[in-house]
């Protein structure tokens, strides 16, 4: 029975510690920092929340609510310690103030990737190249359809800015001497057109005044050729000549039809040929007479941020163009005058229109020059000989290579040379397009786009500022 106070004193002070924990454990739950608050340090303490920045949007470290010297200070909650001591709400003693919060940066969770940065580079290249492309290739159509549909107004424009182009130094002389300049574009488009006029009209006399003659000289030259045949290493027989003979004949019977038809097409052709003659004449003279207004209206069309460019590229268009008209003039002249020449020495019939037509075949680069050689060739073969035949022949290559090895070279300079493989396919092109009009045009127009090209990439180059073209 001695023992038995003993007992209950102990079970008594037993249940008084399980009841101190109980309670040190529920302040503690209350104080748990999901709202932002501050655990309490001792029991029954009231738990100070430490509001976040406004500033920042990481949620804010927590600070322990009491030193961890205080006697009966309950554990530290989730947050963690405290990084410095907090005072007692209830009786506002402490050593020292809150510290601000700490934010944490975290990433944002469920974030997909850029469904641009999953494509390749290349694929992205190729594909800003392509519809870019795409672009300029329907444009492109749409430009050749629309000059398709008006051919005869583009061809007969064109014309007459070659024509200016040729005529325009004349009237800046005129102007320069003090000629007034209406007086002077007056003076010069007259004296052009009578010129191009007389030419035209000298051809169309010699070829009617020698076209008796010249029959007779083929009937000869086809029986002088028969007789060739017959005695030259070749074997030809008399009626492999007389088939070849009957199936010429034949054919030109089955094609009567066709040549009727082509006659009463010529009159129409006859039609837009004179229409495109007068549309010619009316655009040499009024370029020629307010060439530089044009130019000054048409650059009001340009977008202002684009025009400085356009602006410096036209003068240089304008000289390649005006370069290489005066060029070519002066190397076809060259090639008349000399292949004239030989065919005046050898003895060929036609050797004047010969020469005239030579002169203007020049204006086709590379085509031009084959067509207008081979007709040359071919009426001293039905009008001459064999020999006379092969000798044009040499006159003739013998002039084209002086022609492109040296007068090309030295006449039209580096501004306006095109490599040999362009003015192929601008020919080609030009001719698919618009005949033997598109074929002239064709390879000045691809000088001036290069000099255009040329510029505006230069002008490119010096306006960007270094941090955007590196």
């Amino acid at each position: 029975m001695s023992r038995l106070p003993q007992w209950l004193g102990g079970l008594g002070s037993g249940l008084v510690r399980l009841g101190e924990r109980l309670e040190a454990r529920k302040a503690t739950a209350e104080a748990q920092p999901a709202a932002g608050s501050t655990p309490g340090a001792a029991s029954g303490a009231v738990a100070t929340p430490v509001p976040a920045p406004a500033e920042s949007a990481a949620t804010p470290v927590p600070l322990s609510a009491a030193s961890p010297s205080a006697p009966g200070a309950a554990p530290a909650g989730p947050a963690g310690p405290a990084s410095g001591p907090v005072p007692d709400p209830a009786t506002g003693s402490g050593a020292g103030a809150v510290p601000p919060s700490v934010p944490v940066d975290r990433a944002a969770p469920g974030a997909r990737p850029d469904p641009v940065a999953a494509v390749p580079w290349g694929v992205r290249v190729a594909a800003e190249v392509g519809w870019r492309l795409l672009v300029l290739a329907g444009t492109l159509w749409v430009l050749m359809r629309v000059i398709s549909a008006v051919r005869l107004v583009v061809l007969a424009f064109v014309a007459g800015l070659l024509i200016t182009a040729l005529l325009q130094p004349t009237v800046a002389l005129l102007k320069r001497r003090g000629v007034p300049r209406g007086l002077a574009t007056a003076l010069t488009f007259l004296s052009g057109f009578v010129v191009m006029g007389l030419v035209g009209w000298f051809v169309v006399w010699q070829v009617t005044e020698n076209l008796d003659d010249l029959s007779k000289q083929v009937q000869h030259g086809i029986t002088e050729l028969k007789r060739w045949l017959l005695n030259s290493p070749f074997h030809v027989t008399q009626g492999q000549i007389n088939n070849i003979a009957d199936k010429l004949s034949e054919a030109i019977g089955t094609s009567t039809k066709d040549i009727t038809s082509a006659g009463i097409e010529g009159v129409q052709v006859i039609i837009e040929v004179l229409t495109g003659i007068l549309l010619a004449m009316f655009s040499t003279l009024f370029l020629l007479y307010d060439g530089p207004r044009i130019w000054q209206w048409l650059l009001k069309l340009v977008p202002e941020a684009a025009r400085e460019g356009v602006a410096g590229a036209g003068p240089r268009a304008w000289a390649t163009l005006t370069a290489y008209v005066r060029g070519t003039v002066i190397v076809a002249l060259i090639d008349a005058i000399f292949i004239g020449i030989g065919l005046y020495f050898l003895k060929v019939p036609m050797y004047v229109p010969l020469a005239v037509f030579i002169f203007l075949f020049a204006f086709i680069p590379l085509v031009g020059a084959v067509v207008s050689g081979a007709l040359a060739v071919v009426v001293a073969l039905v009008t001459r000989d064999v020999f006379t035949a092969a000798m044009v022949l040499v006159v003739v290559l013998a002039v084209q290579q002086i022609e492109g090895h040296v007068l090309q070279p030295f006449i039209l300079g580096r501004a306006v040379r095109v490599h040999p493989l362009a003015v192929v396919l601008a020919v080609a092109a030009g001719s698919m397009t618009a005949g033997i009009g598109g074929a002239v045009v064709a390879v000045p127009l691809v000088a001036v786009t290069n000099t255009v090209v040329g510029y505006l990439r230069a002008y490119a180059k010096e306006e960007t500022p270094p941090e955007v073209s590196s």
